[in-house]
């Protein structure tokens, strides 16, 4: 209060100093012009939305996502990497051995074409056992057989194994003892037409979870599975086969790096944000060491192989740890997706912003 009785808002002088704006019984006095609020006078709007007027800089930075209290949205998966990483090795290398197989037999190579049927045969029993050993307990397989579940790949994926296994098995089998030597070629032309099946099927079955790094790489990872299940097969190809007989090894060498390598780099070009796990972390050495090896498997299947067994050998086994890389890097790429919350929101935010733009674009196209 000032000394006359009369307050300082009555006289126009108030908090804001002497001569500056203020409030009064009889309304606003000392206003600038220009500083009011005008309704309906926010930021400029641009293609029908807010938006900042060129030059001007946001007073507020763009919002970074943290998941809640920083925990996983997905949760991890559960497998152990020796069992479901092993089960994708070895079965890709079963199929695409028979394959190989068949093509031995069929071009006179008898030597190297048995070597292979039983090769597929140890592999395919190997897979399976990482399998059961996965889901604890034999039942379990067994009783995935009492249903066949189209739309599932790990029920097609049990079927598929239960029709190969017996095909493969008398396909070495046969081919070893040299008994029913029709029903034994039968055999070994029925593992080939199931094997490139069994050697990719592994790859749906990943890319049908939510795990980013599969599921968003779905068109390359089969690919991939392939590329690599050939590389195996021609690298245990070169090392059981006698040198006079593996010259169709190195071809499938050279396929099969070439095809598993133009997957993985068409997966780091394509798939953006979810091709990072990829690249760091394990995963990442796991896939650089699996490149490393499986070009000098390459070079040296077909540079120095055809020269004698220790070189072919050494090529051969190469090969087999170029793809055993390349199988635990794709797993501990979908794990290392599964438990950073960013690849699942940020590609998932992408396309709800994608699929919103076009639906503006073909509005306004529309309206024109």
């Amino acid at each position: 209060m000032s000394g006359d009785g009369t307050s300082g808002s009555e006289t126009g002088e108030g908090a804001t100093g002497e001569g500056g704006p203020g409030v009064s019984k009889e309304g606003v006095h000392g206003e600038r012009p220009g500083r009011e609020a005008e309704i309906g006078k926010g930021l400029a709007r641009r293609n029908g939305r807010r938006g900042r007027r060129r030059g001007e800089r946001a007073m507020v930075p763009e919002a970074e996502f943290t998941s809640y209290y920083g925990l996983p949205i997905l949760n991890p998966p559960t497998w152990k990497a020796t069992d479901i990483a092993g089960y994708f090795f070895l079965g890709g290398l079963a199929g695409a051995g028979s394959v190989l197989a068949a093509g031995a037999q069929l071009t006179g190579r008898p030597a190297a074409a048995r070597a292979m049927k039983i090769s597929s045969l140890a592999a395919i029993g190997g897979s399976t056992a990482l399998l059961i050993h996965d889901l604890g307990r034999p039942a379990r397989f067994a009783n995935m057989l009492r249903v066949m579940k189209p739309t599932s790949p790990m029920s097609m994926g049990s079927w598929l194994l239960g029709a190969y296994g017996p095909a493969a098995g008398a396909a070495a089998v046969l081919d070893a003892t040299g008994l029913f030597p029709r029903l034994g070629a039968a055999a070994t032309a029925g593992a080939a037409v199931l094997g490139p099946l069994v050697a990719t099927y592994t790859a749906a079955l990943a890319a049908d979870t939510a795990v980013p790094s599969w599921h968003d790489v779905h068109r390359e990872l089969p690919m991939v599975f392939a590329g690599s299940a050939t590389s195996a097969a021609a690298g245990m190809g070169l090392v059981v086969s006698p040198a006079r007989e593996a010259a169709p090894m190195r071809t499938a060498a050279v396929f099969g790096a070439v095809l598993e390598l133009a997957a993985a780099k068409l997966i780091e070009h394509r798939a953006g944000l979810v091709a990072e796990p990829y690249k760091t972390g394990k995963a990442g050495r796991y896939m650089r060491a699996g490149e490393i090896l499986t070009a000098a498997g390459t070079a040296g299947g077909v540079l120095l192989a055809g020269r004698g067994r220790t070189a072919a050998a050494l090529s051969g086994a190469a090969l087999l740890a170029g793809s055993a890389c390349t199988r635990f890097g794709i797993f501990h790429a979908g794990v290392q997706s599964a438990e950073d919350p960013k690849y699942t929101v940020v590609p998932q935010r992408e396309r709800l912003t994608a699929a919103a733009n076009e639906s503006g674009n073909g509005a306004r196209n529309g309206s024109g």
